[in-house]
């Protein structure tokens, strides 16, 4: 591995492959690998925090259940176990002392240069220290020209490598464009979610969010909803117009590199409530306190 200019991690950090604990500047990989040159993978984005009982990995069996579950949706095998990539990601960050950290399983292919299913997989888990992806401050959007995937075209639900070349596209033009970051919309012109979180927003103190089918099924944003139902929050899926956000008070997005942070405006047009008072900071708030407090769903 070619740890050259690489930020993620020092020569002396360890990653869990094909079973093993390695450090990463002694791992290679296959140049001629079908995840390398087709996307053809699948991969999960977690996070750890430190907490006052210690490390803990946040929604760390509904994370692996949806790696499992992409990799299934797009024929990958899948013969791990849930428990044991659970227990190595915790050795993982004691090895590399990590505490509040990301952690990035992938599972891939091995060589194979046909467009057929795999010769045989892998399964990787790294992990780093990482502040939220898209900063602290509030966010100045753009509308992407770029529309996401139509669902009959890919596997929408499931988290897969080439699907972000997608992401890529939109984030590098709203970024050569002077703003933070694109919203994309489905290919019918509604509203979608950002290139690497989903959006709600906010009118008249009930909260919105664009229903499933044109969406990742982000694990944050299913937690999102979880707060809003447990403190008494109004909120409504479905399809919503740019017209309807246009006229929003407020709006966020939300994942798991992401977290919960606040959008200033879209197309430079702002929302006009104050961020501090919105439903969006309540749900900051709560969240935060949610990863850091303990408060895990009883299966972890």
């Amino acid at each position: 591995m070619n740890t050259k200019s690489n930020p993620y991690y020092s020569t002396e950090s360890f990653l869990f492959y094909n079973g093993e604990f390695k450090k990463a500047s002694e791992t290679t990989t296959d140049l001629y690998g079908q995840t390398l040159h087709y996307g053809y993978g699948a991969f999960e984005g977690i996070r750890s925090y430190k907490t006052d009982e210690g490390t803990k990995i946040f929604k760390a069996v509904e994370h692996y259940e949806r790696l499992k579950k992409s990799c299934e949706l797009i024929n990958i095998p899948f013969e791990y176990s849930l428990e044991d990539l659970i227990e190595k990601s915790y050795q993982l960050l004691e090895m590399n002392n990590l505490d509040d950290a990301y952690l990035r399983p992938i599972v891939f292919c091995d060589p194979n240069m046909s467009l057929t299913k795999p010769t045989g997989v892998n399964l990787m888990i790294c992990a780093w220290k990482w502040g939220t992806y898209l900063g602290d401050n509030l966010l100045h959007l753009s509308v992407s020209s770029y529309c996401r995937p139509h669902p009959k075209s890919i596997k929408i639900e499931a988290k897969v490598c080439g699907h972000y070349i997608n992401s890529i596209l939109a984030t590098n033009e709203a970024k050569n464009n002077g703003f933070d970051e694109a919203l994309l919309l489905d290919c019918e012109g509604y509203v979608a979610e950002g290139p690497g979180a989903n959006l709600f927003f906010e009118k008249n103190g009930v909260l919105y969010t664009p229903q499933l089918g044109n969406i990742l099924p982000g694990i944050t944003r299913t937690t999102i909803i979880e707060l809003c139902n447990n403190h008494g929050i109004k909120i409504q899926e479905g399809q919503f117009t740019l017209d309807q956000l246009f006229q929003a008070d407020a709006a966020f997005y939300c994942g798991t590199a992401a977290e919960v942070i606040g959008i200033k405006s879209i197309d430079k047009k702002e929302f006009p409530l104050d961020w501090e008072k919105s439903l969006g900071k309540k749900l900051q708030t709560a969240y935060k306190n949610l990863v850091t407090a303990n408060q895990f769903s009883l299966q972890n």
